[in-house]
Order: C-alpha cells, then sequence, then structure tokens
C-alpha cells in the first residue's frame, strides 16, 4: 500500500481526486490530508498571486474571503468533503485541519506513517514559487520523501 500525505488549501474537486488517486495505478492508497484555512497573512502573497494571472477581480475579492477562526469551519467542511471524494475513489483517507506551522505538521505525520511521498496540491503561487517558498520547496527541504507538486483543478 502506498501511503500519501496530500496538502491542499481548498477542497479537492473531482479532477483532483481522480488525479491522486491514479497516480499508482492501481496499487491501493492511504492518504492523509492537511487542509490549511485561508490565513490573514497571506492575503496579498494570493492578490499578487491573481494580479500575475490576469485575475483581477479575484485580487480585488481577497477581503472577502474568511481568515484566521473564521476560516475553519469551512476548512473543515471542505477537509470532510475531500475525504468523502478520496474514500470513493477507494482510497483509505483520513486527515486534519492544520493552522499554525504546517510544515512542522507535515514533517511529523510523514515521520508518524512512514509516508512514502508527499504530494502539495495548490493554486499557483508565483511569488512564493519564484524565491522557492511555496510549501513543495520547503517540504523538500524537510522530509526524507518524493515531493510532488501538483495545481489544482478549479470548480
Amino acid at each position: 500500500m502506498i501511503t500519501t500525505v496530500l496538502m491542499i488549501e481548498k477542497p479537492l474537486v473531482a479532477a483532483d481526486v481522480e488525479l491522486i488517486t491514479t497516480l499508482h495505478g492501481d496499487e491501493p492508497q492511504s492518504v492523509v490530508v492537511l487542509m490549511r484555512p485561508r490565513g490573514d497573512r497571506d492575503r496579498l502573497l494570493r492578490a499578487v498571486d491573481d494580479v500575475a494571472l490576469g485575475e483581477f477581480g479575484e485580487a480585488a475579492r481577497e477581503g472577502d474571503e474568511p481568515e484566521g477562526e473564521d476560516a475553519r469551519p469551512p476548512a473543515e467542511r471542505g477537509l470532510l468533503r475531500s475525504l468523502d471524494a478520496l474514500r470513493a475513489f477507494g482510497a483509505q483517507a483520513v486527515g486534519r485541519v492544520v493552522e499554525d506551522h504546517p510544515l512542522d505538521a507535515l514533517a511529523a505525520v510523514v515521520t508518524e506513517t512512514g509516508a512514502d511521498e508527499v504530494v502539495v496540491l495548490t493554486d499557483p503561487h508565483y511569488v512564493e514559487e519564484f524565491f522557492r517558498r511555496d510549501w513543495a520547496s520547503r517540504a523538500r527541504r524537510r522530509v526524507g520523501v518524493p515531493v510532488l507538486k501538483l495545481f489544482a483543478h478549479g470548480e
């Protein structure tokens, strides 16, 4: 059985679930999902990414997104929907919302589970990626397993 630690920042859509569950063909898969709610400290970087993608309307709406404690309930609901979708595709799936120090949580889960790989599934974050401060780049320096970076599909 392949054990994958999956870091996400928004609920999985069907295309994401299919991608994750077919990475290893018919091999049984166990997935531990770590979901980070949106944080107010990320607002500026998200707005810059939106502008870089030409999504000016999205950049203007960044202030409308729930943040901090208000972001936790939607993150928990999104995590549950993601876990249900993974299970429907045949994966064993568990997960939790991680608010503080997501890379510390990632490293601990990789060690605890003996994970075979980490998959980081996020929207593009051009500023962070350019400076190698995105989750995948930072995770590669912290965990002793392969780290795959994939871009999440839209709704």
